[in-house]
């Protein structure tokens, strides 16, 4: 077995695995170490914490139960004069393993200070003064968001640590009141000193009536024919679990979690001619950012990087049986830190379990009238995070054709904004009276270290191109495969062509299947667009990533990020096209592919007071991996005693 296929193997022990996270003990004791290595004040925030994955070779060379050293890695905040530290904190050593100053930066925006802010903006005269002049004087049932500041160009405050403070209005506790949006009210607040700086008043705009409110006991009368659907299975999942270790249906691979990314895949690999066979080596959501298209006062600067602004994992929800998954469930827990240090465990914060998928394949000797069907089924791996009025889900398939997928689920509430009566936007749409939602994009960046029998990896670009005229074409339907290799990063930058019938594959020149072809995987993208934003606009210098669909890099540890290390209030430049300026060579190497779905949204009335669920994503499928079906050997369907046959 060579040294690039160890790390996908499953111990079987129940040992602590390198790519393990942190467990309750672990990182109490990490802060521990931490808090009396440095003698941190008071004055010091956690603003993240995780463990500090070992180099890929490092896991690559693990074998079970062999010794390893457990590091935890610390981004902290000194509330006191603004600067940020990062931190490593050696479990097997009980030491702070090395501390760095990082000038000139801010960290995402914790959950603790979302509190906070909301208390220090309520508290504010010249706040409570704009509500006034609006006619409200029930401050207690006012919520206060804080959204990041971005970077314009046009700060009044440099050097603090910024937040925009959106203010709406409920009828009572039980209302969501994102429908009640007190437009024109921006609280600027210095997330350091939590005091406010200033309190920005864009004009007086009537409340809108009473709306938004979403629970079972608000919307009234509930559909009564709705019969209960039970998913049974009898004699228990088919996946198996060891760990954070997974193994179902000849798939292999790790979970992880992180509190900037959230969900983590490792080292999923395929059981195949007798071996483990690796596709990728590290898999995460990246970034994402959500640009607005009304140029007003209000919405023009709400540009939110949810993971490097806030971080997806630190909002992830603690999901509920009958209510986010179905079926026989396994969850994994995610471990992380408050600001001040305290661990916090977020219980079912993933989610595991087996779906019925249909037709996996079929075919019917018209001769002999013999039928041969197959029933797909797929493993589910996905997680829940809420963004202030957002809510996003993101959806791991596993497939027994080989394939895999991602997709994102978006729901929640629109960002609003309130008009006059009578008065129709021209940058949005009208949801409800005297409420419309701004036209605004969603983009999501996948990072995905690919390892596809190893590290020797090439991208190409396959468009499908119509043969020429001529006799070699006689009835001109001719048409053949036009693939081209990206040989560097300045060359690897490219946007999706459904015309050409566009897609990329990742393939081993090293390794053939059994035809001579090299073995690799494609991208089949699903819904797409590009932004609208302005080239010079700020959210386009902050999140470059956008203006691509595919970036290919050579693998670099230290870039993880699509807009960099601290996208919170940076000016842009950072991430994947400070990494492509290198114009490394791709060919035959580790590469790591960053994958951008970007989903358009011209709001509707329908999509108030919640949002059904909207998709976009892609998928990653074999293309020469395999000598053939792959699925050729899943057994027929039985008909049980529990199935009911009419």
């Amino acid at each position: 077995m060579t040294n690039e296929n160890m790390a996908f193997v499953n111990d079987g022990m129940n040992s602590v695995h390198p790519l393990d996270p942190l467990s309750v003990e672990e990182m109490r004791e990490a802060v521990q170490i931490l808090r009396d290595g440095r003698q941190l004040s008071g004055r010091v925030r956690f603003m993240s914490a995780a463990l500090r994955e070992p180099t890929k070779a490092e896991v690559c060379a693990y074998a079970s139960g062999q010794p390893q050293a457990r590091e935890a890695h610390f981004i902290l905040l000194d509330n006191g004069d603004g600067q940020v530290y990062e931190a490593v904190v050696s479990l097997t050593e009980r030491c702070v393993k090395s501390w760095s100053h990082m000038p000139g930066v801010q960290p995402p925006i914790h959950v603790d200070e979302f509190v906070e802010c909301e208390n220090t903006v309520k508290a504010h005269p010249e706040w409570q003064t704009a509500l006034r002049r609006r006619g409200i004087t029930n401050f207690e049932n006012a919520i206060v968001d804080p959204w990041s500041a971005g970077n314009f160009g046009d700060e009044q405050f440099p050097g603090h640590r910024l937040a925009r403070g959106y203010t709406w209005m409920r009828t009572s506790h039980d209302d969501v009141g994102y429908g009640r949006p007190v437009d024109g009210v921006v609280a600027i607040v210095d997330l350091n000193t939590m005091t406010v700086l200033k309190v920005e008043d864009h004009g007086v705009v009537p409340l809108p009536p009473p709306s938004g409110n979403y629970t079972a006991a608000a919307v009234g009368s509930i559909r009564d024919d709705l019969k209960p659907l039970d998913i049974v299975q009898l004699d228990g999942p088919s996946f198996s679990v060891d760990g954070y270790a997974v193994s179902w249906q000849k798939w292999k691979f790790r979970i992880g979690f992180t509190p900037r990314e959230g969900l983590v895949l490792y080292c999923v690999g395929y059981a195949d001619r007798g071996r483990e066979r690796p596709i990728l080596y590290r898999v995460s959501l990246s970034e994402m950012v959500v640009p607005y298209g009304d140029p007003g006062p209000i919405h023009s600067k709400k540009n939110a990087f949810d993971v490097g602004e806030y971080g997806i994992g630190r909002l992830v929800n603690s999901l509920e049986l009958g209510c986010d998954c179905l079926g026989n469930i396994k969850y994994f827990d995610a471990i992380m830190t408050d600001s001040r240090g305290g661990v916090v465990v977020i219980p079912k914060a993933v989610c595991m379990h087996e779906e019925d998928y249909g037709t996996l394949w079929k075919h019917t000797d018209w001769r002999t009238n013999h039928t041969e069907v197959r029933r797909s089924r797929r493993l589910v791996v996905s997680s829940f995070a809420t963004v202030g009025n957002y809510d996003y889900g993101f959806f791991w398939y596993f497939y027994q054709s080989g394939d895999i997928q991602l997709e994102v689920k978006l729901t929640g509430c629109l960002s609003v904004g309130a008009l006059p009566p009578d008065v129709q936007p021209k940058y949005g749409v009208m949801v409800s009276p005297q409420l419309y939602a701004p036209i605004h994009q969603h983009f999501f960046n996948f990072r995905l270290h690919f390892m596809i029998e190893g590290e020797g990896n090439s991208v190409y670009e396959v468009d499908t191109v119509p043969e020429t005229q001529g006799p070699h074409n006689p009835l001109g339907n001719g048409c053949h495969p036009q693939t081209t290799l990206l040989r560097s990063e300045a060359e690897a930058q490219r946007v999706i062509n459904p015309l050409a019938g566009r897609y990329w594959k990742v393939i081993n020149p090293n390794v053939r299947n059994n035809v001579g072809q090299p073995v690799g995987y494609k991208i089949v993208h699903g819904e797409n667009v590009l932004p609208f934003a302005s080239p010079d606009s700020s959210v386009m210098k902050r999140a470059g990533f956008m203006r691509s669909h595919l970036w290919v890099t050579a693998y670099d540890p230290s870039e993880m990020y699509a807009s960099g290390d601290y996208i919170n209030q940076h000016p842009g430049g950072d991430g994947l096209p400070a990494y492509v300026a290198k114009d490394r060579p791709l060919e035959n190497s580790d590469v790591v592919v960053w994958y951008t779905c970007g989903h358009h949204h011209i709001p509707r009335p329908e999509d108030w007071p919640v949002m059904p669920v909207a998709y976009i994503g892609f998928i990653l499928r074999p293309v020469g991996f395999f000598d053939a079906n792959p699925a050729m050997d899943t057994p027929p369907p039985e008909l049980r005693a529990s199935c009911e046959v009419q």
